[in-house]
């Protein structure tokens, strides 16, 4: 038998003793349990895509430099402060709708004047902008 690897000058007796949890019965059994699953992917070539995948994977821990780990990091932060924030608004408005008397058409236009209101309203109209015009892009393509 020819076969190469660090163990190569190993002793039979320490040859046995290291495959012996593969001589178990248990293990055996077990084995053959898995070898009875795995048959049918490797019989249809599925089995290859579960390698593939794990390649993929390796292939992503691979890329995970301090720098990309310092941009998702940050990535990370800012969608969960904008998160927060976006929630913190809707508790406030709401808590506010609730409380407050329903404003009349007039009490709405008071309610324009303030910078804050105008601020917001400017953001809205630039978001829905921006959404117009993607949408106006994607029934061109």
């Amino acid at each position: 038998m020819n076969a190469s690897g660090p163990d190569t000058h190993a002793t039979l007796p320490e040859t046995a003793t290291a495959l012996s949890p593969l001589l178990d019965e248990a293990t055996e059994r077990g084995l053959k349990e898995l070898v009875e699953k795995v048959a049918p992917l490797i019989q249809g070539k599925r089995f290859h895509n579960v390698v593939d995948l794990l390649s993929l994977a390796s292939d992503g821990v691979d890329m995970f430099d301090d720098a990309m780990v310092q941009k998702l990091m940050k990535a990370y932060e800012e969608s969960i402060g904008t998160a927060w924030a976006l929630g913190n608004a809707a508790r406030y408005a709401q808590n506010q709708a609730a409380t407050l008397p329903v404003p009349t058409l007039f009490g709405l236009l008071r309610t324009a004047g303030n910078e804050d209101v105008r601020r917001g309203l400017h953001f809205l109209l630039q978001f829905l902008a921006v959404l117009g015009r993607q949408m106006n892009n994607d029934v061109e393509e």
